[in-house]
């Protein structure tokens, strides 16, 4: 027969071989931690800090030393919902803000603050109505940079000891009311169409300045032309008429040629529309004189020439 007490030993052996063994599987699962890159780990022995861990492979006294959650070491970016906001000419408006903080010290940011993403945004809201309590609408519109470097600032200083740090705050929206948008676009429609309307009026100026100019232009180098041609034409006609004179003293011409030629011009001096009335120089009088003179002596020539051929054919005859 079996031993009963014998059975019942060995069972208890067992079991205890078992629980031995999942305590064991226990310690040694809880002494050991993995912390993963980019986070920190917290210690606490019998409720006490104790250290601080690194990533990596670390080892805890089971049971006695605690890990509290990883803590974050990377650079974090928050946006808060929107804030009202109060502008020092009373005007309400809605700003989106978006810090960018980075967790430098673990124990600090456990020990040091609750919870240091509410406080960062509850200072974020303090300190965003502080800055933009004291500007109008349009200096807070157009100093979006001169806010977020003061935002930055004291943000930074304030959460120094939580052991955050703050790298950026950005402004994301700055929304006033319905109201005020609408009268922005309307002043806004309105200077641009006053812009447009003076750059027009300016454009038809420069126009008009410029035509002017380049008739002024033009009348001046027609006047220059003008009086270039004139001056040719003048020193053409001069010339000419020293080559005539010249020629003409030249030839050593008689009183007859020189009557004939006043003849020849006289019709040209009558072709003139705008002469009314013809005076008759006293210089024809004698041009004709010296052609009937001329006319006269060669008459006269003609039956002296003609004179020894009669003779001749009576003698024929």
């Amino acid at each position: 027969m079996v031993d009963i007490g014998a059975f019942i030993g060995q069972i208890f052996i067992i079991v205890l071989l078992v629980v031995v063994a999942i305590f064991v599987v226990v310690v040694i699962f809880r002494s050991i931690r993995i912390i993963p890159q980019a986070y920190s780990g917290i210690v606490e022995r019998l409720g006490r800090y104790q250290r601080t861990l690194s990533p990596g492979l670390n080892l805890l006294v089971p049971f006695i030393d605690r890990l509290r959650p990883l803590v974050d070491m990377r650079e974090q970016v928050v946006s808060f919902p929107p804030q009202p906001v109060i502008t020092e000419d009373n005007l309400v408006v809605s700003i989106d803000t978006v810090v960018y903080f980075q967790v430098t010290d673990a124990r600090a940011a456990t020990y040091e603050i609750a919870n240091y993403l509410s406080a960062v945004e509850q200072l974020t809201t303090t300190t965003l109505r502080n800055v933009v309590g004291g500007l109008n609408l349009e200096e807070a519109l157009t100093s979006r940079d001169e806010i977020n470097g003061q935002l930055r600032v004291v943000l930074d200083e304030a959460t120094g000891k939580w052991g955050l740090r703050v790298s950026r705050v950005e402004l994301k929206a700055i929304d006033p009311p319905h109201s005020i948008q609408d009268s922005m676009e309307k002043q806004m429609r309105a200077e641009r169409d006053r812009r447009a309307a003076i750059l027009t009026a300016e454009g038809s100026k420069q126009s008009q300045i410029l035509e002017a100019e380049g008739r002024r232009q033009a009348a001046i180098l027609g006047a220059e032309g003008d009086k270039q041609a004139a001056v040719l034409r003048a020193q053409g006609e001069s010339e000419a008429i020293q080559m005539v004179f010249h020629a003409i003293h030249a030839g050593e011409p008689d009183d007859k040629l020189l009557a004939y030629q006043y003849l020849q011009t006289l019709p040209k001096i009558a072709e003139n529309p705008s002469s009314k009335l013809w005076i008759i120089p006293s210089e024809f009088t004698q041009a004709l004189q010296g052609i009937g003179a001329a006319f006269a002596g060669r008459a006269s020539a003609s039956p002296d020439e003609g004179s020894p051929s009669s003779d001749g054919a009576d003698h024929a005859s």
